[in-house]
C-alpha cells in the first residue's frame, strides 16, 4: 500500500563538521590501555563528551580483539564514533562505522539520476579559504572549550584549569595557561603555542602531547613559546 504524505514540509539535511580525537592503539593493547588510563588520570574529563575516532591502521588485531578493545574503551567512557583503517571483515553489527580520509565528506550524496547543480559542483572544487583567526576577549573558564580548526586562537585573558583551547593554527594566550592548549590540531606542524604564564595541564602541537610533569621546571610560571621540532615539543622563555 502506498502511503500518502500529508505533511508537505521537507526534511532538512545539513552538513556539519566536528573536531574528533584520533586514538591510535599499539600492541600490546593492555599496555596501551594502561598508558591511556594514565593520560586520563592526569587530564580528567579529557575524553568526556568528545567524539573519538579509532585508528587501526597497521594494528594487527582480529575482530574479537577489536570488540574487546571497544568494550574496554567504553568502560573508560570513551565513545568511539567511527573506525578508520580497519578491514571490512573486522566490522559488523553493533560496532562503530568505518570512516575514511580523516575529514568528513559531504553529508549529501548526489544520486546518478538526480540533476547536478553546476554551481554547487564548482564550489566543491574551490580551494579552502585562507586560514583565519579568532580573538576571545575574556578568560576561558574551567569546563569551557574553545575549538577553532580553521586557524589561530588568541585569548585576551587566562585559560583556567579544566578548560581547553584547540586551534588548527597557533594558540596565543595573553594570560596564564592553566588548562590545555592544542595547536595545529588538524595537521599543522608549524603551529606554536604562546602564553604569558605557563602552568598548563597539557600542551599539544600537531598531535604530539606533553603533560605538565614532562615540562621543564624552570619554565613554570614563565612567559613561554612552544613549537614542534622532530616530533618533540620544544619550549623557551619569551624575552
Amino acid at each position: 500500500m502506498t502511503k500518502v504524505l500529508t505533511d508537505a514540509r521537507s526534511i532538512r539535511i545539513k552538513g556539519r563538521s566536528f573536531l574528533a580525537v584520533m586514538l591510535s592503539p599499539d600492541l600490546p593493547i593492555d599496555d596501551w590501555l594502561i598508558r591511556l588510563d594514565d593520560l586520563a588520570a592526569r587530564s580528567a574529563g579529557f575524553f568526556l563528551g568528545r567524539p573519538v575516532v579509532l585508528d587501526l591502521t597497521d594494528l594487527q588485531i582480529d575482530r574479537p580483539q577489536l570488540k574487546d578493545l571497544i568494550a574496554e574503551l567504553a568502560k573508560r567512557n570513551v565513545s568511539i564514533m567511527g573506525i578508520e583503517g580497519a578491514r571490512p571483515s573486522m566490522l559488523g553489527t553493533g560496532m562503530p562505522p568505518a570512516l575514511k580520509g580523516g575529514r568528513s565528506a559531504s553529508d549529501i550524496e548526489v544520486q546518478a539520476n538526480e540533476p547536478v547543480d553546476p554551481v554547487g559542483k564548482q564550489s566543491a572544487a574551490e580551494p579552502r579559504p585562507a586560514m583565519q583567526s579568532i580573538v576571545i576577549r575574556e578568560p576561558v573558564r574551567s569546563g569551557q572549550s574553545v575549538i577553532f580548526p580553521e586557524g589561530d586562537v588568541t585569548v585576551i585573558g587566562s585559560v583556567a584549569s579544566g578548560a581547553e583551547v584547540i586551534a588548527g593554527g597557533s594558540v596565543h594566550i595573553y594570560g596564564a595557561l592553566r588548562g590545555r592548549a592544542m595547536a595545529g590540531s588538524i595537521g599543522n606542524a608549524s603551529a606554536r603555542i604562546f602564553c604569558r604564564k605557563l602552568e598548563a595541564e597539557l600542551v599539544a602541537i600537531d598531535g604530539v602531547y606533553k603533560m605538565a610533569e614532562d615540562m621543564a621546571a624552570n619554565l613554570r610560571g614563565q612567559a613561554v613559546q612552544l613549537w614542534l621540532e622532530d616530533d618533540a615539543i620544544m619550549a623557551e622563555k619569551l624575552i
